[in-house]
């Protein structure tokens, strides 16, 4: 599959390249790196999902211990009430299992925040992305930090810097392979 997907952009790109049309590409993830509101919005979803975590990791703990108690004193206990404390402990986990799909999940609160954080800095990039683009009459500009797989890549053709300006910040020094 990735042969033929890496197949399909050499063709698309010879392609381009023959009918004169200009093509870059971009790094997103070096310029997310660059804005600060990236960073500390990461910073926030980071902070959010370990409290999650710890929360849950706590309901966890909670529930092995009553498993423990109730394995220690099962011998002691009458029918009713192993079947009483068997019942707590099942429903013990699903709302520890109901909370973290909750938290966690495909559509859970942190799918949420990190819509509400980051998607308008992602959507800020990409009206750059496009700014740029349509300054420097580009007609396709490659994500290098995408699924894309890029063999060879000169950093005259990368925009990434251009992208930062566009969006009012200064680029980065500490750029790999950049040889500006």
């Amino acid at each position: 599959m990735k042969k033929l997907i890496l197949t399909l952009s050499i063709l698309l790109v010879t392609s381009i390249a023959s009918f004169g049309q200009k093509f870059a590409y971009v790094d997103t993830e070096y310029i997310l790196g660059q804005i600060p509101e990236y960073k500390a919005a990461q910073t926030e979803l980071d902070k959010t999902s370990m409290q999650w975590q710890k929360e849950i990791e706590a309901k966890y703990a909670e529930i092995d211990k009553m498993y423990k108690a109730y394995q220690a004193e099962q011998i002691l206990l009458t029918d009713d009430m192993k079947k009483k404390r068997e019942a707590d402990i099942v429903l013990k986990e699903k709302d520890a299992k109901d909370l973290q799909k909750q938290r966690f999940g495909v559509d859970g609160e942190l799918f949420k925040k990190r819509q509400e954080l980051v998607k308008p800095i992602q959507d800020k990039v990409y009206n750059a992305i496009k700014a740029v683009a349509e300054k420097g009459a580009y007609s396709i500009i490659f994500d290098k930090s995408s699924d894309l797989t890029m063999l060879y890549t000169t950093s005259k053709l990368d925009k990434s810097d251009d992208v930062l300006t566009q969006l009012g910040y200064k680029s980065g020094e500490n750029k790999a392979g950049s040889k500006k």
